[in-house]
């Protein structure tokens, strides 16, 4: 019988969050912990952050909730923003990331059918890949741990190599719509492509009318110190999933499209109760208002850099538990040599830090975009005093 009234589905830990203080969550017991996990990606103003308090304490005061039969100036207005600052001509909001990799799934074969090629309808997705839990985005990954008792599958989605521009070309055929990659993996073990594989992957959607699809659902909202990461590969999406950093805190998500790739979403193909609802828009308009200036993305990158540098130099003292840093921005992996799930709690139970453990024996790096010297300090001591008392008996 379990001890807890939520279902079980999470191995929860024995850390019990009850408040949060900038970079710091505080437990149930009172300790005190540097987050550099941000609820993996979300919290990019860290807690308590004034602005995005007082937007969501102002609009829940005005109004939270109200059907999208109506018109909605707060959706409207918080769109044109992204419109602005992006690729995209249209939007479209939800509650979730995998809400978001759904809806450009549904974009995506609705322009092939649009244009009358219904056969189109197969997406073209990537090892190792992380899309989301509902049944649409567990079959666009290849992840068999994912699949399993959720069998069978919904058909449409081809698995290639991660990164691999050859086994990419010789996969288009007559049934391609297009491909579905995060541009960098973040489940995955935060790995970054070379610029030449995404920029075949652009050419192959233009030489055969195919739509790219990106899930920047962890990567993008500064969190790679530009607004999405796929700007630092010099290429342009048609289709774009956004979340987690786009509320701050706050659930909701975006599917970004241009007016081409969305012109089959018409009234009555799509729609969610609560996407798009005044208190998200309140909430995301404040992280737009913090992070979407060139001021705070060159912070991110300078502070990247510096974190970079004393991890890369850290990792030379444990040659025999690091093998390298990786990422781009605040969205880093430290690929280790050993188990690296024992490592990551070691470092929160032990030593009060929080990170989160990826594939490839990496341990997630995603501090608050708002991080300063000091978290790096305190940072870089609790690593590596972690790293020192780590012992191979815990990695069994």
């Amino acid at each position: 019988m379990s001890v807890t009234p939520l279902m079980p589905v999470y191995p929860r830990c024995g850390f019990r969050p009850v408040r949060g203080e900038h970079c710091h969550l505080i437990g149930e017991d009172g300790r005190r912990y540097l987050d550099f996990a941000s609820g993996i990606a979300v919290n990019i103003l860290g807690h308590s952050h004034g602005g995005l308090i007082e937007a969501i304490q102002k609009q829940a005061a005005t109004l939270m909730h109200v059907s999208n039969l109506y018109g909605s100036p707060q959706g409207e207005r918080l769109a044109q923003r992204l419109v602005d600052l992006t690729f995209a001509d249209t939007v479209f909001f939800t509650n979730s990331g995998a809400e978001a990799v759904e809806c450009a799934i549904k974009v995506a074969r609705s322009y092939h059918s649009a244009v009358g090629n219904d056969h189109k309808h197969e997406l073209i997705t990537f090892t190792e890949a992380f899309h989301g839990r509902t049944m649409g985005t567990i079959s666009a990954s290849s992840q068999e741990k994912m699949h399993k008792g959720f069998l069978p599958l919904l058909p449409g989605f081809k698995y290639l190599p991660f990164g691999d521009l050859v086994a990419a070309q010789a996969a288009v055929g007559p049934n391609t719509a297009g491909f579905l990659i995060e541009p960098i993996q973040g489940e995955g073990g935060i790995k970054v492509p070379t610029d030449a594989f995404l920029q075949g992957l652009r050419a192959l959607c233009d030489e055969h009318d195919l739509l790219l699809v990106l899930d920047e659902v962890q990567s993008g909202v500064a969190r790679t110190g530009t607004f999405y990461a796929h700007e630092q590969f010099g290429i342009t999406p048609d289709i774009l999933a956004s979340a987690k950093g786009l509320g701050g805190g706050f659930p909701m998500g975006a599917c970004l499209a241009t007016e081409k790739a969305a012109r089959g979403m018409i009234a009555g193909t799509h729609g969610s109760t609560y996407g798009g609802n005044p208190l998200a828009m309140a909430a995301s308009e404040a992280v737009l208002d913090a992070v979407a200036n060139e001021d705070f993305l060159a912070n991110v990158r300078a502070t990247s850099a510096k974190l970079v540098g004393r991890l890369e130099q850290f990792i030379g003292n444990y040659p025999e538990m690091f093998e390298l840093v990786r990422g781009r921005g605040l969205l880093l992996g430290l690929k280790m040599k050993v188990e690296v799930r024992p490592f990551v709690a070691h470092l929160r139970d032990n030593h009060q830090l929080l990170t989160v453990s990826a594939v490839d024996q990496t341990v997630r790096i995603l501090p608050p975009l708002v991080i300063d010297d000091s978290h790096i300090d305190e940072f870089m001591e609790k690593l590596s005093a972690g790293a020192a008392s780590f012992t191979p008996a815990e990695v069994a």
